[in-house]
């Protein structure tokens, strides 16, 4: 089954975000109220194609079974290497697969892959050929309006459709604005357009500045031919983002304590993942309510997880 044909519009979705929609954070929104669909963290498909690397991929890759379905997000610039590792996907229990070509993290547009892929149309081309011939799972795209001016979707995004991914998701930002601007709402209508004339068949998801369910729907209201929307640092101001719920404090406290505890048991078997990295997710737990900048404050200075269950016992 074509997992894209069986998402009812308008389907939400949860943004790959490096260092953070990991195979722990999933679990946890799992709990809050999931998205229709999850993305793994972008895996450099070089990575995967060479031994020394393949190891760390497949943790990457990684899934838990409250992610299902979920899509595989790669990138990379090498098309060989797209083939080796979409063949592989297939195998492990995958939805689909997505050719990350749009983030704009400096190390990975150096690297040629990402939002660089916008200056190699050709390339990006080929990477996707190669993806698609090599596994029977749909194959899509999540990508930017353009590299550095707003005027390049118009030669970019048909360039895209022309190969009729699956689904294209499309951030309404270029990879100069990353996300200093506000997202171009005022394209969708010729977004919408240009996948009308060249690629109806492929469904059009829309990233940036979607703060929840309510917001999406809202959205659909007045463009109805999106068929999802695709919700990233909204996670951030309520994980409960994909519900019309309104958490409490208790309620948060208790998703955080969900989270340290599927990072120890995680840790057990996996690579190490610094306790440092688990602090950027407290401002997701610890908001809104009196009092909560000084405590975040103080679970910061914590350097392992029993302290911050202990400070969180006693708050």
């Amino acid at each position: 089954m074509n997992i894209w044909e069986s998402l009812k519009k308008p389907f939400l979705i949860l943004a790959p975000m490096e260092g953070v929609t990991d195979i722990v954070f999933r679990q946890v929104i799992a709990s809050a109220g999931r998205p229709d669909l999850f993305y793994t963290e972008f895996t450099n498909v070089s990575s995967y194609a060479s031994e020394k690397g393949r190891a760390n991929a497949l943790e990457r890759l990684e899934t838990a079974p409250t992610d299902s379905p979920i899509i595989a997000q790669i990138w990379g610039k090498n098309p060989e290497h797209f083939s080796e590792t979409t063949q592989a996907l297939e195998s492990l229990g995958f939805s689909g697969i997505d050719l990350n070509f749009g983030c704009p993290d400096k190390h990975v547009n150096k690297a040629g892959g990402g939002a660089a892929m916008i200056k190699t149309p050709e390339l990006a081309v080929e990477c996707f050929r190669n993806a698609v011939k090599s596994t029977n799972l749909p194959v899509s795209i999540k990508t930017r309006l353009g590299w550095s001016n707003v005027e390049e979707y118009k030669t970019w995004l048909p360039t895209l459709l022309a190969e009729h991914p699956a689904a294209l998701t499309v951030h309404l930002r270029t990879k100069k604005e990353m996300s200093k601007v506000p997202a171009h709402y005022e394209l969708i209508s010729e977004i919408i357009k240009l996948r009308n004339e060249i690629s109806p068949e492929t469904k059009l998801i829309i990233n940036g500045d979607i703060k929840n369910r309510r917001h999406a729907l809202e959205l659909h209201e007045q463009y109805p031919e999106v068929d999802g929307f695709m919700i990233g640092r909204g996670v951030f101001e309520n994980p409960y983002c994909f519900t019309t719920h309104e958490p409490t404090k208790d309620e948060l406290i208790k998703l955080l304590k969900m989270h340290l505890d599927l990072y120890e048991e995680y840790e057990k078997t996996h690579s190490h993942i610094p306790y440092e990295a688990l602090k950027h997710f407290f401002k997701i737990y610890i908001n809104n309510f009196p009092g909560a900048k000084d405590f975040r404050a103080k679970l910061m200075e914590t350097h392992f997880v029993s302290e911050a269950r202990e400070l969180i016992e006693n708050l």
